[in-house]
């Protein structure tokens, strides 16, 4: 019987969820496996596609003639089982294409243009070697995967260890090698070669004897030389003699090598207190029954639950299985990733998008051979291809870049939690500000809460002073700095502590107006003013990168009456300067950490005391513990207050918590000055008392009051084209379809402009959802997706977002 291979085709102008069915040739039939990629051709011409294999099946339900596969790419399947599954699970409940779930899902090295290399790393049989290697060491793979003899040949190989594949991008970032010798005589034959020696060939008898100790072995030339001390041209006589052969030692590039602690010396776990005990004996039960339960951490900043992670990563690894642990942003990574390494050294695997190609690609090669048990990183590193998972971590779960903004429209969250069940492990969803929605769960059940209501080191949380603005501003013109935050930055000067500022915004000053005819100089694409930044000397969008000169004019009335308004990092720190010429300050906002490796410099330069001031942007509020930080000082608070989007007063309390937690986190006090034009808000008010309930009670009763989520799930749905007549239309088509399908008592928004209508020279129009259980949403929007891709929807772009972050 024949078999036939269900693949996913990668086709940008027609994507499906559909598999499409192709003949295994009968050379590779039980040889192909499952989440290997393959070259398919594709339509009527001779055109051919990549896709990944998804399935087989009988063949007997076929008639008539199917296609054969014309390639395989990979020797090994580059996604395993689990992957599969949850790659189509995301393409059905994120409205994605499967393709697209499964790109996703890889290291940006398989996913470049790239050249695959098989390499011989063990001794072949001579016709092998040379009908198949040619007498190298090492072919390119394209010369194989069209000759389907050839790949079962390889195949075999590959199970039985005697090759490798590697993949090469253009820069020829490949697998990193070092070298290695290995002997190419026995005992004896060395034995005899010794006898040969000139008495003085003291260097050369010490290399025979060292070869003698390593028969059967390849041991990295460096190594050997450090432990005999034989000099590296004496091992290079040793190949000229015929004694022994180099070979490539293949070596992990390790992300924050520099950090890596040696397993000898690993750090103990500390002591808990009775709260932390609590939090770490429930899931540890979990992980030991193999439960699939879903704890909420709540517990205030500095209580420990980095701690409580820790060890019940520990538990999970004694258990014998593998474990996640998810950061928000890749600025905390660099802490956290050290103290997870200082405890669990050579195991612990890092993932994120600031590392490189070759990085990403050595680290996932870990993970997916089973060398990494611990893995930590950033939102996509929930796809790590970890086996026999048995706990799950998001730290700070509450944060909203946890969603993907791009297709597929995952949370992190979501994904963790189906991993979770897949593999009967616990997931832990850790905060000191849970989101709306796991909070409520919480109180209904759907989540057990665990909570840390106390710093580790039993002292209170910082007290918060709040400074309004509004009389500043009348007494002493404009500034950013009030007179109290001002005092208290010295008062740490003159004591040698530090301070933390921030600022939610980057740049040097918001927006360039004419003061003569009021032009803001706008984006050329995009509804949205252009910010300047000093460190350039430009005007820059921050939606499409569109960058020009400082206008020295005003273009549309020529006046040069020209003003800056707002507040930017670059500014403040300019004002800070001039203020404070003594301070040593440390900027830390998207363009100083642009650079790879920037954000761990800069913070282990404050770590190391080097700078009495650290300001930055929101990514300085989260997750970082420096003990000599007693001040914490929040420039503007109201920045997000104003935003059209109904999370608008949940992220700045969250954001006023989180930040407020830097200060006092050691033995000395910590202090918080806020300041604010709204000190009245309830958000700034709660955050001011530490009061999480007060702020959870109000708000949701006032999400209540307008349908909005956790009481209501919503979905956006958002078309865009380069003439705005074109979007709109779209958008009334599918208003349309949902009207005719959807329920009543299901609420349809819009469609209307997107708060910012134009964005890269394209016009956006949107509708939101709001339901709470509607059978025929779901078949409606995967056939919406699917219309997208007909005639009718030429050149204009549609993407469904389940629960959106923003509606701006």
């Amino acid at each position: 019987m024949v078999e036939l291979a269900q693949v996913v085709v990668d086709v940008p102008t027609m994507q499906t969820n559909q598999p499409y069915t192709y003949q295994v040739p009968v050379l590779l039939e039980k040889k192909l496996q499952l989440g290997m990629r393959v070259v398919v051709p594709f339509g009527n011409g001779s055109r051919q596609v990549q896709g990944f294999v998804v399935g087989f099946i009988d063949s007997s339900a076929y008639e008539g003639k199917l296609k054969p596969i014309q390639a395989v790419m990979d020797l090994q399947p580059v996604m395993n089982t689990e992957l599969l599954k949850l790659s189509e699970w995301l393409a059905d409940t994120t409205y994605s294409f499967w393709i697209a779930c499964l790109y996703t899902m890889l290291p940006s090295l398989l996913k470049a243009k790239t050249h695959r290399i098989v390499e011989v790393i063990d001794e072949l049989d001579e016709q092998d070697y040379f009908d198949l290697f040619k007498g190298q060491d090492s072919r390119d793979y394209a010369d194989f995967e069209n000759d389907p003899e050839a790949i079962s040949k390889l195949l075999k190989l590959k199970r039985m260890g005697k090759i490798r594949i590697s993949y090469e991008v253009e820069n020829r970032a490949r697998a990193k090698t070092i070298t290695g010798i290995t002997p190419l005589m026995g005992f004896e034959e060395l034995e005899e070669q010794r006898t040969s020696l000139h008495p003085n060939a003291h260097s050369q008898d010490c290399l025979l004897s060292y070869l003698q100790s390593i028969i059967g072995k390849t041991v990295v030339q460096k190594e050997a030389e450090r432990k005999t001390g034989i000099s590296a041209s004496t091992f290079n006589q040793g190949v000229n003699k015929g004694w022994l052969k180099k070979v490539p030692v293949e070596v992990y590039r390790t992300p924050h090598a520099q950090e890596q602690s040696p397993n000898e010396h690993l750090q103990k776990p500390l002591d808990l207190n009775a709260d932390q005990q609590t939090a770490v004996d429930a899931i540890s039960d979990a992980v030991h029954k193999k439960v699939n339960q879903t704890f909420l951490l709540q517990g205030v900043t500095g209580s420990g639950k980095t701690e409580v992670y820790l060890q019940s990563i520990s538990h999970a690894l004694e258990q014998g299985r593998t474990a996640l642990m998810l950061v928000p942003e890749i600025s905390l990574t660099p802490q956290i990733v050290n103290r997870v390494r200082r405890r669990f050294g050579s195991q612990v695997a890092v993932l994120h998008s600031g590392l490189s190609n070759g990085e990403q690609y050595d680290e996932w090669r870990r993970i997916e051979r089973g060398e990494a048990k611990v893995v930590v990183g950033a939102r996509s590193a929930v796809f790590a291809p970890l086996k026999n998972l048995g706990l799950i971590i998001l730290d700070e779960e509450h944060e909203s870049s946890y969603k993907q903004d791009e297709s597929p429209r995952y949370h992190a969250r979501e994904v963790a939690k189906w991993r979770g069940e897949y593999n009967n492990a616990p997931v832990v969803l850790g905060s000191a500000t849970p989101s709306l929605e796991s909070r409520a769960r919480a109180l209904k059940g759907v989540y057990e809460l665990l909570r840390l209501p106390h710093r580790v080191n039993d002292h209170p949380l910082p007290p918060i002073k709040v400074v309004d603005m509004r009389p500043e501003i009348k007494q002493r013109g404009e500034s950013n700095f009030s007179m109290p935050l001002l005092a208290a930055i010295n008062d740490r000067l003159q004591k040698g502590e530090q301070s933390i500022l921030m600022l939610n915004r980057r740049g040097f000053s918001s927006f360039m107006m004419c003061r003569d005819c009021g032009e803001v100089l706008q984006c050329p694409n995009c509804d949205i003013s252009l910010t300047l930044h000093m460190d350039t000397r430009t005007m820059k969008c921050h939606y499409c990168g569109h960058e020009e000169m400082i206008p020295r004019v005003c273009p549309k009335c020529h006046s040069r009456h020209i003003r800056y308004y707002g507040t930017g990092t670059e500014k403040v720190e300019q004002e800070l300067q001039q203020l404070l010429p003594q301070a040593r300050i440390i900027r830390m906002d998207v363009d100083t950490t642009r650079r790879k490796g920037m954000h761990e410099k800069l913070l282990k330069s404050f770590g190391n005391h080097e700078a009495d001031i650290l300001l930055g942007t929101q990514m300085i509020a989260k997750g970082l513990d420096f003990p000599n930080v007693t001040l914490v000082g929040v420039l503007n608070a109201d920045t997000g207050l104003g935003l059209p989007d109904f999370r608008a007063s949940e992220r700045t309390f969250d954001l006023l918590s989180q930040v407020s937690g830097r200060a006092g986190r050691a033995d000395k006090q910590g202090q918080v000055i806020i300041q604010t034009f709204n000190p009245n808000h309830y958000a700034i008010k709660d955050a001011q008392k530490h009061d999480y309930e007060q702020f959870f009670a109000q708000e949701m009763s006032l999400r209540r009051f307008a349908n909005y989520p956790p009481y209501y799930f919503t979905v956006r749905l958002m078309a865009s084209h380069p003439e705005e007549a074109q979007a709109a239309k779209a958008m009334s088509a599918i208003k349309a379809k949902l009207e005719q399908r959807l329920s009543p008592d299901t609420i349809v928004l819009g469609p209307t402009p997107r708060a910012i209508a134009r964005m890269k020279r394209r016009y956006y129009y949107q509708i939101v959802i709001k339901y709470k259980k509607d059978p025929a949403l779901h078949e409606t929007l995967l056939e919406i997706l699917q219309d997208t891709q007909s005639k009718g929807f030429k050149d204009v772009q549609v993407s469904i977002d389940p629960d959106p972050q923003y509606f701006m």
